[in-house]
């Protein structure tokens, strides 16, 4: 009966699981909507047990040392693939997002990134409830212009891996930068789709960093707007049309 119940999530699920049943079952309440408590009591039990069902079904166990092929592989983690065109030369935008230091400037979950040692980096971001969430990433694989993939290591709170690809546009037009990543968050899949309930979708929020870092390679400045600005067929003439009155190069830090 013990080893059935054994934990196998993280501390940081535990803590995550008990912050955010916690505000659920509080909404519920104040909403009179059982349906909203109930959940916001499983995450409350899981916090308290370290014990998910789902990821004792499922093999999946965090509880353990840190692994990120093992809490990512299969269909386990948040999966997300975005791109954007950006119309400057291939090598300036590499070299741009290479310097990690400078994502903070596009992303707006992240508060800072700092480089340890040119393949290692530590990286903080806005978690729950607007506490921090922090973990530390190394660099797979580097060439350049074209690649730049990574994957967290150590005990962090985010486990995850990814990669940014950069090619030459169809046509000669400016430059495909595609982002792919999957991880696991604090509280798993259970956290995500809380996140989303709240209106902190992945996939949409990368979309919009992506947006902003277009805006930034090719203007200078993100505005205030940026992070809700939808793109149409319009606003995609008007960026083939700025493509032939680029202003000069943006400089890389």
């Amino acid at each position: 009966m013990t080893s059935m119940y054994k934990a196998n999530i993280s501390k940081t699920e535990r803590w995550a699981s008990s912050l955010l049943g916690t505000a659920l079952a509080a909404a519920g309440y104040q909403r009179s909507n059982r349906a909203l408590a109930a959940a916001g009591f499983v995450l409350l039990g899981r916090g308290a047990s370290g014990f998910c069902p789902v990821s004792a079904a499922i093999g999946r166990d965090t509880a353990s040392p840190y692994d990120t092929r093992a809490r990512l592989g299969g269909t386990r983690g948040v999966k997300v693939d975005a791109s954007v065109t950006i119309y400057r030369p291939l090598p300036e935008i590499y070299a741009y997002w290479r310097n990690f230091e400078n994502l903070p400037n596009f992303m707006d979950h992240l508060t800072e990134v700092r480089d340890v040692d040119g393949r290692r980096s530590h990286w903080v971001a806005k978690g729950p409830l607007g506490v921090p969430v922090e973990w530390d990433a190394e660099i797979i694989k580097d060439v350049p212009p074209e690649l730049i993939s990574w994957k967290t290591v150590g005990e962090s709170d985010v486990v995850s891996a990814g990669s940014v690809r950069f090619k030459q546009a169809p046509g000669d037009h400016g430059t495909e930068v595609r982002v792919n990543l999957q991880y696991d968050p604090p509280a798993g899949k259970v956290g995500a789709t809380v996140a989303w309930m709240f209106g902190d979708d992945a996939q949409l929020a990368i979309e919009a960093d992506l947006r902003r870092f277009k805006q930034l390679l090719e203007t200078g400045e993100v505005s205030t707007g940026a992070r809700y600005r939808d793109p149409s067929s319009q606003q995609e003439r008007r960026d083939v049309e700025a493509a032939n009155t680029m202003r000069e190069p943006f400089t890389a830090r």
